[in-house]
């Protein structure tokens, strides 16, 4: 039985009460095997049902996508690409009401983090990315090739789509994730065929729909459910698949990247994080108490950027840790569709457990709760804020990803100190430095390892501006011109005269 709330926006409470299944070729339909239960985080209740895509299913998604990557998509002027992802956009947004609650009910957050972000960036992004269609460009090259004597060479590269595209992506954002695979994918003339997460597979399936009524053609976007080690490792493993773009934890994208070999698959990986923040002595406590706020309890700490380790100077590190520790233990904890409610469910049950275990094997190490801890109350995935103090690195909580909203917080001498812990991770995803002091800024910037460093701001994402990490937090980057590269192969021509 489902247990869908009346009190919805009436698109979201049809389209959660109504029958689930694969979206493929244009269609919906249904799956041959076992369903998959879907949650309310906030009351832990079914709301929806999934199909769990078999082998075979997963193919005909593959043979659709193959079969619309030689059709009318591929003889598309660049122009009617971007014309059709504007109208995508377009939608995305008129619908961005039905989706946020959408996104609200299947993954937890709070409904103003899915308007502005999982609907209003998706918008923002997918526009973006349409601009990129009509600008894919290739070079003309001087060479110098000496044989035959007399004869002379001009030579030029091409960009051509990389073809039919396995994107895997996660349960923290759904429709950002998604949107961030298929708009790029869309704009370079590729196929897709999506898989979301199981927690989360409710968004991807409406947008799948508004791609198609965007007028993307029946095949290019095809959106499969089930479990990872299943359907997204049939999917990994097809050989019909030219490229795989995964989102997700660093030892699943490992696993990934090992099947794609196998095939000679393409694959991008965005990975995980255990971002530091490092606060100088000369930045002001109160205002580096709410920067660490938002950088770890934004999206419930389920955010692969997070702020999960903060390091400020000892001089104020007391004030800090006070502000921050006092500003926690105030946040207003509750369903994400009420938007006073400042910290809301995990996602599942499953990471609820994970994250308690956390922070208990933090105080069993003798590490100490500034605030929060490992209790939760009611019938919903609710973990309260935590910041752990009196940690070291040898912890768990300080050098693996948890996420959820806890933060390990520790004090440094000096900067050098700082930097040399801000690298002591295998991640490097995300890092921030706060200063005013702008000689130690740049010295920072340049000395640590990670794909973004931010300055007196952390989170901060923009559809012009790379994303993607070092070390075991990936490759490849997602956003701006670089996109274009994860979809897109590059052609030599050479001519001789």
């Amino acid at each position: 039985m489902l247990n869908v709330p009346s009190d919805l926006h009436p698109a979201t409470h049809s389209f959660l009460a109504r029958e689930h299944g694969h979206f493929i070729d244009g269609k919906s339909q249904r799956g041959e095997g076992a369903s998959i239960d879907v949650f309310d985080p906030a009351t832990g209740l079914v709301i929806a049902k999934v199909p769990d895509a078999t082998e075979q299913e997963v193919d005909r998604a593959v043979k659709a996508a193959r079969a619309a990557l030689g059709g009318e998509w591929s003889k598309m002027r660049p122009a009617d690409r971007e014309k059709v992802l504007v109208r995508l956009a377009d939608l995305i947004e008129a619908n961005g009401e039905e989706l946020a609650q959408i996104e609200t009910m299947n993954q937890g957050k709070s409904i103003m983090i899915s308007r502005m972000l999982e609907a209003g960036h998706s918008s923002e992004f997918t526009r973006y990315m349409a601009g990129w269609a009509t600008k894919i460009e290739g070079s003309t090259l001087d060479v110098s090739i000496g044989f035959p004597p007399g004869v002379q060479y001009r030579a030029m590269t091409l960009r051509e789509p990389v073809g039919v595209v396995g994107a895997i992506v996660p349960w923290n954002f759904p429709l950002v994730m998604a949107v961030w695979k298929i708009a790029p994918a869309l704009a370079c003339g590729c196929t897709v065929v999506l898989k979301p997460a199981e927690e989360t597979p409710l968004t991807a399936l409406r947008l799948a729909e508004l791609c198609l009524e965007a007028g993307v053609p029946a095949g290019v976007v095809n959106v499969i459910t089930g479990y990872g080690h299943t359907a997204g490792a049939s999917l990994v493993a097809h050989p019909g698949v030219d490229k795989v773009a995964f989102t997700g934890s660093t030892e699943v994208g490992r696993k990934i990247g090992e099947a794609a070999l196998k095939n000679m698959t393409r694959f991008s990986l965005e990975l995980g994080g255990k971002s530091p923040m490092i606060v100088l002595d000369d930045f002001d406590p109160a205002m580096a108490a709410q920067g660490a706020a938002a950088g770890i309890f934004f999206n419930n700490g389920q955010v692969c950027t997070a702020s999960s380790r903060l390091y400020v100077h000892k001089k104020i590190f007391d004030n800090v840790v006070s502000d921050l520790a006092g500003a926690a233990a105030q946040m207003k904890v509750g369903p994400g569709m009420d938007p006073a409610n400042q910290i809301n469910p995990l996602v599942s049950r499953r990471q609820q457990e994970r994250v308690k275990g956390y922070i208990a094997q933090g105080l069993a190490d003798g590490a100490r709760a500034a605030t929060g801890g490992p209790d939760s109350d009611g019938d919903g995935f609710f973990v309260r804020p935590t910041i752990l103090v009196d940690t070291n690195h040898a912890m768990s909580v300080v050098r693996e990803e948890i996420f959820g909203p806890v933060m390990v917080a520790m004090p440094f001498d000096d900067l050098d100190e700082a930097l040399a812990k801000a690298n002591d991770t295998v991640y490097g995803l995300g890092a921030s430095v706060w200063s005013n002091d702008y000689s130690k800024i740049m010295r920072a910037v340049g000395a640590i390892k990670a794909g973004t460093v931010w300055v007196n701001t952390h989170n901060a994402v923009d559809a012009n501006m790379p994303f993607g990490g070092f070390k075991h937090s990936g490759m490849g980057r997602e956003m701006g011109r670089a996109a274009i590269d994860l979809y897109t192969e590059t052609k030599s021509v050479c001519f001789a005269y």
